[in-house]
């Protein structure tokens, strides 16, 4: 009843007797003496509910709020209100995997609400719902691209895609002997030829390329999936889930697998997490795609009903029999994207994203104006632009910090790349343009 109070003495000893050990020391046998810590705990004294409360507060005024200029991946969106409210609820608020249908509608229910939108947001024929991040998706279809074609185990990946998520796909290819192969870059963009010329050599089972890219460009992927398919390799699209709401879908594009991350749907930025994975495919890889599916049925009295589907448990369980290791998620962070796109709507999320992109766009003129800067590629982009900067980027972030402006991240030595979303004001804009116009703080 009372979880949070420790176990006594007693409690310790019936659980050892249940266990058919003596001590504490017996069930860590196989712990290796040589890793054991064998110092005292720097714990504190114990509190009150008000005094650990205040402990917080004083650690929380530590950070900085800042104004954010940064993207590469995490992006500061508007979170409407509303939405920390209606995810307490009691009936949604879980992350156990749903198997009793009986008991489990509220959370069958929004899953089958937020992949019908994540395949619609996506062009795609099907979503699951859904995967622990961006990065995992994308390395989860590198493994589906590989387990598809049993006569291929290459996967090209374009260097235009996130350094992180590189480094992740990398992870999962090595322990499942999938072999990585990157596509050369060319003027911050992929080199179709360089692709299809890997193509060619044969042994590919999937393309990876990411839209907007790495450094906010917007690519062009016409023939990449016809190049792909007459190899017989999948084409694969990672993409920021809010651009979506304006760009040609990864469906539009030819993509058979649609993967990225939805923090940019409303999720606060949280010091990196949590965040939601999204995974779209067309209707033939259905079979093959990993996490939950939730579909639709009628019960014996006719009433709309939600069930898990087209999956084995053992998907969830039997982990050595299942399409993935991947089992369960953080699907209360799929219902927050749920809630975010019912609130905003089509138009609202456009309109975020258009902003967005206009905001980006300002912020990138005004810099240019200056004298000071110029643009690293000189390419179409989103709302995340890369430019060359004629000092010292270490200070320029500096003095920027220094007047509570978090301006962007550095990708090279002279390189800066800034992003900008709904929230950011013409006048947050200004500001860090005139700072960027001086040389000392």
């Amino acid at each position: 009843m009372y979880k949070y109070f420790p176990h006594t003495q007693e409690d310790i000893d019936a659980m050892l007797a249940q266990s058919g050990l003596k001590d504490l020391d017996a069930l860590y046998a196989e712990v290796p003496d040589c890793i054991r810590f064998k110092g005292d705990y720097d714990l504190p004294e114990a509190k009150s509910e008000l005094e650990i409360r205040q402990w917080f507060e004083r650690l929380c005024q530590k950070n900085s709020l800042m104004t954010v200029f940064a993207g590469a991946g995490v992006y500061d969106h508007y979170t409407p209100s509303v939405i920390p409210s209606i995810v307490a609820r009691s009936e949604f608020l879980t992350s156990y995997t749903p198997y009793q249908a009986e008991i489990s509608q509220g959370t069958l229910h929004y899953i089958f609400e937020y992949q019908s939108m994540m395949a619609e947001l996506t062009g795609m024929d099907i979503s699951n719902a859904s995967m622990y991040d961006g990065s995992t998706a994308t390395a989860e279809a590198v493994l589906m691209a590989n387990a598809n074609n049993k006569k291929a185990n290459k996967v090209l990946v374009s260097e235009t895609i996130d350094p992180k998520v590189l480094r992740v796909v990398n992870t999962y290819a090595h322990f499942h002997g999938v072999e990585i192969e990157m596509i050369a870059a060319k003027d911050g963009v992929t080199d179709k030829a360089d692709m299809e010329q890997r193509l060619a050599a044969g042994g590919v089972a999937g393309v990876v390329v990411q839209q907007p890219n790495y450094y906010g460009i917007i690519e062009d992927y016409s023939g990449y999936a016809d190049a792909c398919h007459g190899q017989k390799a999948l084409f694969i699209i990672n993409s920021v889930a809010a651009d979506l709401a304006v760009l040609k879908t990864p469906g539009e594009w030819g993509a058979d697998i649609a993967v990225g991350d939805g923090q940019s749907l409303g999720i606060p930025m949280s010091f990196g997490g949590p965040y939601v994975g999204y995974m779209c495919c067309t209707e033939k890889l259905m079979r093959k795609m990993p996490g939950r599916i939730v579909g639709m049925t009628r019960d014996n009295r006719g009433q709309r009903a939600f069930v898990l589907t087209l999956q084995a448990r053992e998907q969830h369980i039997r982990r050595q029999k299942a399409t993935s290791n991947i089992c369960s998620n953080e699907s209360l962070m799929a219902l927050y994207v749920t809630i975010y796109m019912s609130v905003m709507g089509k138009e609202g999320v456009k309109e975020a994203a258009m902003r967005s992109f206009e905001g980006a766009h300002y912020l990138c003129e005004q810099l240019l104006a200056t004298g000071r800067f110029k643009k690293t590629y000189d390419q179409e982009f989103f709302n995340e632009f890369c430019v060359d900067y004629d000092g010292d980027v270490d200070g320029l972030l500096q003095r920027l910090a220094a007047q509570g402006i978090l301006g962007g991240v550095k990708v090279g030595e002279h390189t800066l790349m800034l992003a900008v979303t709904e929230k950011r004001t013409k006048e947050e804009i200004d500001l860090l343009v005139k700072i960027a116009k001086e040389d000392t703080l």
